[in-house]
């Protein structure tokens, strides 16, 4: 299907806040569209004159984009370069009098143009007149999209453990969550459409819904990824009650098959770039028929997170609203990072892109195996299917004490802990038995308010002093009001508690080492 073909957009604008639907176009714009005009004096602008910017030209080393990622920096002699000249050298070329000056807030014209082909060949929309807008990270995109969409007092649909950034962005507006339940392939379409059906029952008296936060690629915190036909199921049940998706998706092209405990260290196959862009499950962009999708792309965990740029994927009533905050709010996003990423996207070309992707990936799926090895080494790693069958919420892999025979093992046994290999990103999701943890019984006799929070603080607390950080789960459990802090009030599951690990960088074997001191802990705090 060509995208002559495909619908436009709905008209989706009862979704804006009375903020976005107030916001006008800065005057000051109307000047610099003028200054575009041939011939024309201009006089008007504030801009400071390129021959006072006290650069003269600039080169940046870079990686080839089908490199050897996994040992040491590149030599010199396979390296690239990319240069800039203070003034236009060739056409289609960017130079440093426009890049560092004052630019359109809708971001560097040819990077917009570059990243849309790449959309529209990789993500394939199903509506034609989806915008591209560039932002400055998706933190800082999320924080645009919540000002556009969000009043004081909303619910908003997200995942039962989140991103605590994005939460921290709605608090103070006085929004809060509605979590939805989720299994190894992340949000649970069936919970997300019994919360949404039973609404009126179950929430008397207030406004359902219209906006979901989701991080369908490496959740953050799980690890997991959504498959597609778990997207298209989401899709059409928010289709149905008329809900917005904010598709946050750093991690798109970290998608990785799932980890074989009988062969932790089985190679990884690596793919050409056509065929990692064909392995990719599809984004939300690719059932967005009606323009509900709002797409919050990054080159943080593929370029690199200083560069703080990405961009939207949205309909074209929302680009404008976004961009009329822009304006006023935070201006282009950095002219050195458009100008060095859009040169290296150019210089690669998508299918350099796609193969630095694919090599990237790699990388990172190696680092996950090797996490998993790790866990697997210090414990006893089984199937939780065919050991813990019998224990509510088990899955992929239940860890038990070194030396465990599985012949001992009961189907209803508690594992010390149970993790769910991750599919894609950056972390792993560690879910702890604390019933087996003689300190949690004895605060649970104790009658202390909260003993799970009070357990994985200690927990965390002394893998800390044995010289391994972890991040506690609290920390994303998303907010639903003051009335719902503890595990009980919120109607959490009892006796677990979380911990999640990132193998994003430090090295294979050093994590083994902590894992090790993680073990340690482990075997004096839990029977």
């Amino acid at each position: 299907m060509t995208v002559q073909s495909l619908p436009e957009a709905r008209d989706l604008s009862h979704h804006l806040n009375d903020l976005a639907r107030n916001r006008f176009p800065s005057p000051l714009k109307d000047i610099f569209r003028q200054m575009q005009r041939p011939g024309i004096i201009s006089m008007a602008g504030g801009l400071p004159h390129p021959s006072l910017f006290p650069f003269v030209d600039a080169s940046v080393s870079v990686y080839p984009p089908n490199g050897d990622l996994s040992g040491p920096i590149p030599p010199a002699s396979d390296r690239m370069t990319l240069n800039f000249q203070k003034y236009p050298s060739s056409k289609g070329t960017v130079d440093l009098s426009t890049i560092l000056q004052y630019g359109s807030c809708e971001g560097l014209f040819p990077l917009r143009e570059w990243v849309r082909k790449y959309t529209l060949d990789v993500y394939q929309p199903a509506y034609s007149n989806f915008e591209i807008l560039l932002h400055e990270g998706n933190t800082s995109a999320w924080t645009k999209v919540v000002r556009l969409l969000c009043e004081p007092g909303d619910m908003i649909l997200c995942e039962e453990f989140t991103f605590p950034s994005a939460m921290a962005v709605w608090v103070p507006l006085g929004c809060k969550a509605v979590p939805i339940k989720l299994d190894g392939q992340g949000m649970r379409a069936d919970h997300l459409e019994e919360v949404l059906a039973n609404w009126e029952t179950s929430h008397p008296g207030l406004k359902r819904p219209h906006v979901m936060y989701v991080v369908p690629v490496g959740s953050n915190p799980t690890g997991s990824t959504m498959q597609a036909e778990r997207r298209k199921a989401i899709y059409e049940i928010c289709a149905r009650y008329d809900i917005i998706i904010a598709e946050d998706d750093p991690y798109t092209t970290l998608q990785f098959p799932e980890f074989d405990l009988s062969a932790p260290a089985a190679e990884v196959v690596h793919q050409s770039g056509e065929d990692f862009a064909k392995s990719l499950v599809p984004s939300f962009l690719h059932y967005d028929r009606d323009g509900r999708v709002i797409r919050l792309e990054s080159f943080s965990k593929v370029i690199s997170p200083g560069a703080r740029l990405g961009y939207f994927v949205c309909n074209p009533l929302f680009a404008e609203r976004l961009l009329r905050a822009t304006e006023v709010e935070s201006q282009t996003p950095s002219g050195w990072s458009q100008g060095i990423i859009y040169s290296l996207l150019e210089t690669w070309g998508q299918a350099g892109y796609l193969s630095w992707l694919s090599r990237l990936r790699d990388v990172y799926q190696s680092r996950r195996d090797g996490l998993c090895a790790a866990l697997a080494h210090s414990f006893t790693a089984l199937p939780a299917r065919d050991y813990a069958a019998g224990v509510e919420g088990a899955e992929g892999i239940a860890l038990y004490h070194t030396g465990t025979d599985p012949k001992s093992i009961k189907p209803d046994q508690r594992p010390i802990a149970t993790f769910v290999p991750p599919t894609g990103g950056m972390f792993l999701w560690l879910s702890f038995s604390l019933s087996l943890a003689p300190r949690f019984r004895e605060l649970v006799a104790q009658g202390v308010e909260d003993p799970e929070k009070q357990f994985m603080d200690e927990f965390w607390q002394a893998l800390a002093e044995n010289l391994v950080l972890l991040t506690p789960g609290s920390y994303y459990v998303p907010w639903e009001g003051k009335d719902k802090i503890t595990t009980g009030a919120r109607g959490a599951a009892r006796e677990i508690g979380y911990l999640r690990f990132a193998f994003s960088y430090e090295d294979p074997e050093v994590m083994a080492e902590g894992i090790k001191r993680m073990q340690q802990v482990v075997s004096k705090m839990f029977d």
